[in-house]
């Protein structure tokens, strides 16, 4: 059980991000603070003072984790990251998926150029960023273009070869036209170089003259040049301090520290993707008792990526470790290409080693009896499983169920859960195609066997479907169990299938297995996990029928009106965002949408008028 006032003890007073947890351990809002100790205990005190959104988030909220950094700016761009990633339900920020925005320099081009982006792309251009301060690195771009002459045009320059005519920035001095040769390649190239240092931090030449500028325009009195100069200085200092540049800023990779205490380590993952981190995972280990910590990280990279199917390119480590060539060929065959490992001491990687070292020892110190009753309630309920069924290991299990109404829509759900946490990203869902009507069986069937031979036909690609499960969980008893093994004898596969057995009130009461009905205490953490496979294989294929009834419903409707086809259909609904409001609409107002002409707006507003009429009688 998560104990609030114990945890609020635990915070530390230092810079970083909280993510708060509902019941259902799903994040529901990320915020980031100069002092976690001051910022997360505000929530909870009697007299606060906020809004009634927060309110009502603060009464969902069940546990809390957080994660220190180094600095307020780290933990602001972490926020960013976050809060894309998991999408909480009380964050208002970044919902219109922009991000920090870049510097872009186009160094692949013959007369390379500096750009504005939100985007980092795989390209051979360099990145820097991302920046915190749009307005300051706005202000900073067109300082640099200016200061440098260098051009914003998107003509394809060559060397030697003339391209129109010099366009008004030339005119106004604001670029040394290389489309007309009036400066060298060689010395556009070198305005280009200082440009560059400044964004990587080494602006000490440019800033060591605009302090002479500075000093001359206030000697000669004119002291509108000089204020223009001394902000200038000052947002060159600011930004450039900050930024840090990558060409290969798209590659994954995750960072790996350690710390460890007696008999006891805490190994933190820092999942980095697209060069930003979206999460991070702790493993908790025992028996680390005159360890050498790369015979420890070594070991768990070889137990942690056997199963986890999903490698980065590189892997940073806080040491050297045995068998480095070996783990990286093993790593790259999983991979189906070059997986580096890399040990950094200094630099940019280094402070990454480093952070992930701190929240290991914050954990290890604060959370480790937290972290034992979690590996009991997922990898501890798995090999509970495990040992129910007298199988040797059990780390991945597939969940499947039907839901219709009557026959309508049918549709399947396949939930997964690994080391007893659900896993999202390998959902799938199942619209059945060849069952007529409620058959259960006959539409389990279909699914199995669509799921068990796209797995077949993948396997060579250990991924998604080519990942078989170590058990089947049935939303059923004996009936169930006996179309999965059916399937599964077609098919020449052997997976252990078990069927969730329910009582009278539905509720899950043991598991059927090798034709016997195995019960398990109702106070297990076994017992807990398969309720927790259950409901979450019922909620997503409950949703995903959901779903399908609302577009059959908006697809009757609309299809019905004379001269909306599905271009329109989708053009109104985007528009309208309802059916409700599209009935509710006027002849102008629909005329409005994309796509839409006055005919077209009169045919839906009668056909509306006409089948309200036809109510009312």
């Amino acid at each position: 059980m998560f104990d609030l006032e114990e945890e609020l003890k635990k915070l530390p007073d230092s810079p970083g991000v909280y993510l708060m947890h509902d019941g259902t351990d799903n994040i529901i809002y990320v915020g980031k603070a100069i002092s976690l100790k001051n910022r997360v205990r505000q929530y909870f005190q009697p007299g606060r003072n906020v809004s009634p959104k927060i309110e009502k988030m603060i009464s969902q909220i069940a546990s809390f984790e957080y994660i220190i950094t180094d600095s307020e700016v780290e933990a602001l761009v972490l926020e960013c990251n976050l809060i894309k990633e998991h999408s909480p339900k009380y964050n208002t920020m970044l919902k219109d998926d922009k991000s920090y925005p870049y510097i872009k320099a186009t160094v692949q081009e013959p007369y390379p150029r500096l750009l504005f982006t939100h985007k980092r792309q795989r390209d051979a251009a360099k990145y820097f960023g991302p920046y915190t301060s749009v307005s300051a690195m706005k202000e900073t771009l067109d300082f640099l273009i200016k200061t440098f002459s260098l051009r914003t045009c998107n003509k394809k320059l060559q060397e030697g070869v003339t391209v129109s005519r010099p366009c008004l920035y030339y005119h106004i001095k604001r670029c040394s036209a290389p489309c007309q040769g009036y400066i060298s390649r060689e010395e556009y190239l070198k305005n280009f170089e200082n440009a560059l240092a400044v964004l990587s931090g080494n602006a000490s030449l440019v800033i060591n003259d605009l302090k002479e500028k500075m000093a001359e325009a206030s000697k000669n009195l004119d002291f509108e040049k000089a204020a223009v100069y001394r902000d200038s200085l000052a947002n060159i200092q600011r930004i450039s301090q900050k930024q840090k540049a990558s060409v290969n800023e798209n590659e994954d990779r995750d960072v790996i520290a350690m710390a460890a205490a007696d008999d006891e380590a805490v190994v933190q993952v820092f999942f980095i993707r697209s060069g930003k981190m979206i999460g991070r995972e702790h493993h908790y280990l025992t028996g680390v008792t005159n360890e050498k910590e790369e015979d420890v990280i070594a070991s768990f990279i070889k137990q942690y990526y056997a199963d986890t199917p999903n490698i980065p390119k590189e892997l940073m480590l806080p040491c050297e470790i045995s068998d480095a060539d070996i783990i990286s060929e093993w790593l790259s065959g999983k991979r189906g290409n070059k997986v580096y490992l890399r040990m950094p001491k200094i630099g940019e990687k280094g402070k990454l080693i480093e952070l992930a070292r701190k929240n290991a020892a914050l954990v290890l110190m604060q959370d480790a009896e937290k972290i034992r009753k979690e590996q009991e309630r997922t990898e501890g309920a798995m090999h509970e499983l495990a040992e129910c069924l007298g199988i040797p290991d059990i780390t991945r299990v597939e969940s499947y169920d039907i839901s219709n109404t009557n026959g309508f829509e049918s549709v399947g759900s396949m939930v997964v859960f690994e080391n007893g946490k659900p896993k999202k990203h390998d959902y799938r869902k199942f619209k059945i195609r060849t069952v007529k009507g409620p058959d259960d069986y006959a539409s389990m069937k279909e699914m199995l066997t669509r799921r068990l031979e796209h797995g077949i036909r993948d396997m060579d690609k250990n991924s998604g479907f080519a990942i078989f499960p170590d058990v089947i969980l049935m939303d059923g008893g004996k009936g169930q169990v006996n179309i999965a093994l059916s399937v599964l004898k077609n098919l020449g596969l052997d997976i252990p299938v078990c069927g969730m057995v329910k009582d009278d009130r539905h509720r899950t009461r043991g598991l059927y297995y090798n034709g016997e009905e195995i019960q398990i205490q109702v106070s297990s953490e076994c017992f807990k996990l398969i309720t927790r496979i259950q409901d979450e294989t019922h909620r997503f294929a409950i949703e995903y029928h959901r779903s399908l009834r609302s577009k059959e419903q908006v697809r009757s409707v609309l299809d019905d009106i004379k001269g909306i086809g599905p271009k329109r259909r989708k053009a109104l609904m985007r528009y309208f965002k309802s059916l409700e409001r599209i009935r509710e609409a006027s002849v102008e107002e629909l005329e409005k949408v994309e796509g839409m002409n006055i005919s077209s707006a009169k045919q839906v507003y009668e056909f509306f008028r006409a089948k309200g009429e036809n109510n009312d009688t």
